[in-house]
């Protein structure tokens, strides 16, 4: 058998014939900042039909406090927030003791793993740690010693928003899911996607956090790494009221990143191609600030695709004059958080000065509670 025949039995050679996100009818191809402008318009809409956004009732969020916790140099809160008539989303609130109300907000999305639990300082058993761990870094943490109030809800199917499935039978061989994979068959078969569910998700809980005096929601951020960096593009894509955003292990090109190889189902979203590529999608963000974190050895967003769609975003936003205001910060390392710009970036975008302090403040340990 010929190598080309053998190429032609395998689906996926007919289907990367019809990838053409250049061609796409929502490409991004405007050369002056009208017409920019129109193109964001009706894309932003567009993109909201296909995630599904449109098929979800407009709910106004109530919210319980169920623990508050003091940790020293800031106070952690936790809230139940309801995003929809039958659905709660748990959100840590972080709040520093040192700065002065209003403070500007970062929502923090964490990635793949056991949950939020693992950006705001606390292992998977729920109890206190004193040191970042794992490639999240306890990011939330470190953002809210940056003196920002940091808002970081449990993304759908992870920690407590997972599925129960203990009434399939495994001793019978029922074969039991993931609850991304089965939420997002679930999804699709409801025409609607799980990045669509957790920017929906996104937009309560923004909608919450104007109503508390002590946030400035006129100053929001966004920072997220892997699924959370998908979730921190797709939500600053839709969701203006973010101001600058962070996206750290995700953005790439989906040619060369999310349908090369291996990925979980919670990023797919059915007939996304008509949208072009990922930098296609920057045309949505552009021009607010937004910073990109890559590690030189991350195996599942290659840095080599990372650098060609930045350079492209760059050329996205030199539409709109802003050129400028795509930064990155290419570290050498694998698929983790960075923060070596991430929090002096942000306090720049959103408050024009340095939030940061040193970086031994950072990620000093801090008082066991007793």
């Amino acid at each position: 058998m010929k190598q080309s025949e053998h190429r032609a039995m395998q689906p996926a050679t007919a289907l990367w014939r019809d990838y053409h996100p250049a061609e796409a009818p929502f490409a991004f191809k405007a050369s002056d900042i009208r017409s920019a402008r129109t193109w964001q318009s009706r894309t932003r809409r567009a993109l909201a039909q296909r995630l599904g956004l449109n098929a979800m009732p407009s709910y106004l969020p109530r919210a319980r406090v169920i623990e508050e916790v003091d940790r020293g140099e800031y106070v952690r809160r936790k809230i139940v927030l309801s995003t929809g008539p039958n659905s709660l989303m748990p959100v840590y609130l972080l709040l520093p003791k040192d700065r002065p109300a209003p403070h500007p907000v970062v929502l923090a999305f964490h990635g793949h793993g056991y949950g939020v639990k693992d950006i705001v300082g606390l292992w998977e058993d729920g109890t206190e740690r004193n040191a970042p761990d794992g490639y999240h870094k306890d990011f939330a943490v470190a953002l809210c010693r940056a003196g920002f109030a940091v808002a970081a809800p449990e993304i759908s199917c992870f920690g407590e928003r997972q599925t129960d499935f203990s009434r399939l039978n495994s001793a019978l061989g029922q074969p039991i899911p993931t609850t991304c994979t089965h939420t997002a068959m679930l999804a699709f078969h409801l025409g609607i996607s799980v990045v669509g569910l957790r920017v929906h998700d996104g937009m309560r809980l923004v909608d919450y956090l104007q109503t508390r005096k002590e946030l400035d929601i006129n100053r929001l951020g966004a920072m997220g790494i892997s699924g959370g960096g998908m979730h921190t593009f797709f939500s600053t894509c839709l969701d203006t009221r973010i101001r600058a955003c962070v996206i750290s292990g995700y953005y790439s090109t989906f040619r060369d990143s999310i349908l090369a190889m291996s990925h979980c189902a919670c990023n797919f979203v059915p007939g996304l191609a008509e949208f072009g590529e990922m930098h296609d999608l920057v045309g949505l963000i552009a021009p607010r600030p937004m910073l990109v974190e890559a590690g030189t050895r991350d195996p599942i967003f290659p840095i080599s695709a990372v650098r060609s769609a930045v350079a492209r975003a760059r050329a996205v936003y030199g539409v709109f004059d802003s050129c400028h205001l795509v930064r990155t910060d290419f570290f050498e390392g694998r698929h983790q958080i960075s923060g070596r710009e991430a929090y002096r970036f942000l306090g720049g975008a959103l408050t024009g000065t340095d939030q940061s302090r040193t970086t031994p403040r950072t990620l000093r340990r801090v008082p066991r509670r007793k």
